[in-house]
Order: C-alpha cells, then sequence, then structure tokens
C-alpha cells in the first residue's frame, strides 16, 4: 500500500511551495496556510481550456487544487516526506530538474550569439542537394472562390480572355488576399486544395494554363488553374527549403556549442581534481 501512493506524494511534495496565506493577491482557496490565487490559476490552465469557458476553468482546477493539498497535508502528517526512498526520488528529480533548467539557459545565453546567414542555409543546400527529392509532384496553381455563379463565370472567362489574375482575384475572389498568397507557392499534389475533393482530382489530371469547370460547394462556386509543376524525384527550389535549413543550422550551432562549453566545464573540473572516478568491475 505504502509503494503504491509514493509516486504520486513525490509529485505532490514537489508542488508544494504554494503562496501562503498573507499574499494579498486575489485568491481562488485556501487549504491551511496554502493559498492558490487568481494569478496563479490563469497562468496554469491551457490556454485553450480557458478561452471555452473560463468559469468552469477556474472551478475545475480550484477543485483539484483542494484535493491535491488535502492529500499533500495528509502526506505531511504521515511524515512521508521523512521517507529515505522518497528522499532519494526528491533528491533525483529535483537534480534533474535543475541539470534540465541550467541546459536551458545555458542555450538561452548561446542562442543570442548564434546566427546562420542565406549565404550559409545556400552552401548547405548546395552540399547535400542531392539529400533534397521531391518525394511526390508539386505543382503552383490558382484557386477562386466566388459568391455567385456569375462572379465565377466572369473570373473564368477574365482568366481565359488573358486579364491579369491579380485583377481578377481582387474583383471576384471572396477573400483575394489568400487566394494570391496561395498561387504563389507549390503544394504537394496530394493535398492542393483538397477541402475539395472534386478540385484536387481534376489538379492531378489536367493540363498546365487550364482551367477546370466551375464546382459549387455550398453557396460557393469554385475553379482552379494549374499553372506549374515539378515531378516526383525533382529537387526542391531553394527558396522552399531555406527557413528549415537555416533552423536545422541553428539546432546544430546549438548543439556544438553547448557541448563545447559542456566540455569546459568537465575539463575545469578535472584541473580542479573535482572528479574521480572508480573501477566498477569486482574481481571474483
Amino acid at each position: 500500500m505504502r509503494n503504491h501512493f509514493i509516486p504520486l506524494f513525490i509529485v505532490l511534495l514537489l508542488v508544494s511551495c504554494t503562496r501562503k496565506s498573507q499574499n494579498t493577491e486575489p485568491a481562488l482557496a485556501r487549504v491551511g496556510s496554502a493559498v492558490l490565487t487568481v494569478s496563479e490559476a490563469r497562468n496554469a490552465i491551457p490556454r485553450h481550456i480557458f478561452n471555452e469557458d473560463s468559469v468552469k476553468a477556474y472551478t475545475n482546477y480550484r477543485d483539484d487544487w483542494i484535493e491535491q493539498q488535502i492529500i499533500l497535508q495528509d502526506a505531511y502528517r504521515l511524515r512521508i516526506h521523512r521517507q529515505q526512498e522518497v528522499q532519494n526520488r526528491l533528491d533525483k528529480i529535483q537534480d534533474d530538474f535543475l541539470a534540465k533548467a541550467a541546459q536551458e539557459y545555458i542555450l538561452g545565453e548561446l542562442e543570442m550569439e548564434i546566427q546562420v546567414t542565406d549565404e550559409e542555409a545556400r552552401a548547405y543546400y548546395q552540399e547535400n542537394k542531392a539529400s533534397f527529392v521531391l518525394e511526390e509532384r508539386y505543382i503552383r496553381y490558382r484557386h477562386l472562390i466566388a459568391s455567385s455563379l456569375s462572379d465565377a463565370q466572369n473570373a473564368r472567362q477574365d482568366l481565359l480572355r488573358g486579364i491579369d489574375w491579380i485583377t481578377v482575384a481582387n474583383e471576384y475572389s471572396t477573400n483575394p488576399e489568400v487566394a494570391l498568397r496561395e498561387s504563389d507557392r507549390f503544394w504537394p499534389e496530394s493535398i492542393a486544395a483538397n477541402d475539395v475533393n472534386i478540385l484536387n482530382r481534376y489538379l492531378q489530371v489536367i493540363g498546365l494554363s487550364e482551367i477546370t469547370v466551375i464546382e459549387r460547394v455550398g453557396t460557393r462556386y469554385h475553379f482552379v488553374q494549374l499553372m506549374e509543376e515539378r515531378a516526383k524525384g525533382d529537387h526542391p527550389d531553394l527558396e522552399w527549403l531555406i527557413d528549415q535549413i537555416k533552423e536545422w543550422l541553428i539546432l546544430e550551432k546549438r548543439r556544438r556549442a553547448f557541448n563545447t562549453y559542456v566540455k569546459n566545464l568537465y575539463l575545469q573540473a578535472q584541473a580542479n581534481n573535482e572528479i574521480e572516478t572508480f573501477n566498477v568491475l569486482q574481481e571474483n
């Protein structure tokens, strides 16, 4: 029975540093000398849960906190925190947490000095270009959504007559900004316009510059036009990858900088005769 509850009590003991009753902040609950403030609860509740129903979120968190504090008080009454097994686990968890916090702090300090230029990203891309291969066909297309059939028909006719896409989108699209932005990038064929299945199927079979028929979906009217394609197995353009490559390089630089920092700490500790190892092999 005792061993079954030890992990729970360890967690509770670790969160026992709750503010005491002299706190002047608005409070949600008190158990003994422990006080749960509104700000503490708000910071602990995930944003999406709080946004759904703030009153319910506060109530549920408060009730859980009260139950936790009651169990925690009983843990102290039973002097579970004095048991050697619990002490050892608490020390281990505290050391692990402190080491992790130190690592995050050090990385944060080092990151201020870490930069990756576009030139570095381009050089990395060229050196590793063979590794960057499209796993499926990529396409660039225009998707116009109109609020009426007549608008969709007029937009389609204007494009067929050679009217500029920006002009057409601004005049007939229900959301010109999105239509223009999404028409500038390449998409994997499998997800292109996949919110409207029939349009996705059209994009897999139509030719370049071809415009599909108009499809009504709900209260909106849609058509797509294929503009460019890149075959499976081609190399993607650097512009598609440059931000991701820079993120990879930053992570690699962070890893190397941290390893160097730790190595220096190790060498310093060795120089100060602070490290001693012992033979773990036992003679028979």
